[in-house]
């Protein structure tokens, strides 16, 4: 950001008085500039036994299936985030269980929220951001075609959650060096 968004003036990089980071900050109005992660928040959708997927029909990974989920709004819970994205991308409408999985994406500064939810009434299509969108039993979940690794490990948890009957939230970093899997 080299001009503020508040006065119009250039900034500098530097770090600000009681900060440890360095930040863009204007010359002239002094207003700081932060950069902070970004939540995308959606859900798990299941019915009768199947979880729902959508094929992207937008980048990144076009073609390729996750979880109803996309970036949270400003004024919106994260579960109303949740629930609208599976609006706007399956045009189902859910009832919402529980928080079931929080990843740290640090490398791309995201936060990852997913609930657990139900498809009401079975109903579902595709919307604008989806080419299709289809129910999957366990066997039939194209694993090799997953867009993202959270997508693929929250499906990997709830497969084996599900064997237990017992859905624990699940809080884990993705994409670290200690972690190869983001």
């Amino acid at each position: 950001m080299n001009f503020c968004v508040v006065c119009g003036h250039k900034t500098i990089e530097k770090v600000p008085l009681g900060d440890h980071q360095l930040r863009r900050v204007c010359i002239e109005c002094d207003n700081i500039h932060y950069i902070n992660p970004k939540v995308i928040c959606g859900a798990l959708v299941l019915w009768e036994n199947k979880v729902l997927l959508c094929r992207r029909a937008i980048e990144p990974r076009y073609g390729l299936w996750t979880l109803p989920a996309g970036y949270m709004e400003l004024f919106e819970t994260m579960e109303q985030g949740a629930a609208r994205e599976t609006r706007e991308e399956a045009e189902a409408e859910i009832e919402i269980e529980q928080l079931y999985c929080m990843y740290n994406i640090p490398r791309i500064g995201q936060i990852y929220v997913l609930f657990k939810a139900n498809l009401i009434d079975g109903v579902f299509g595709a919307g604008e951001e989806s080419i299709e969108c289809q129910l999957f039993e366990e066997h039939e979940i194209p694993w090799s075609e997953l867009a993202f690794p959270s997508v693929e490990q929250t499906l990997k948890h709830y497969f084996e959650d599900r064997k237990s009957n017992s859905f624990q939230m699940h809080l884990e970093t993705l994409g670290s060096r200690l972690d190869h899997t983001g």
